[in-house]
């Protein structure tokens, strides 16, 4: 899923809401590189998240 269209397009993995056209933050898991999507209000909010693909957990 590397295409131009998923880096752009996502849902938060926190709360699960697309975050298309939103002010969200986009980045690599740091265990696996896994690329990771969280809204504006998670971050804000300190929500913890889970790496789909490998169970980092973090703030």
């Amino acid at each position: 899923m590397s295409t131009s269209d998923d880096r752009n397009t996502g849902s938060c993995v926190s709360c699960g809401i697309n975050i298309a056209g939103t002010n969200a933050a986009a980045f690599k898991c740091p265990e696996c590189g896994q690329q990771i999507f969280r809204c504006a209000k998670c971050r804000k909010q300190s929500n913890l998240y889970e790496c789909p693909d490998c169970g980092f957990t973090g703030p």
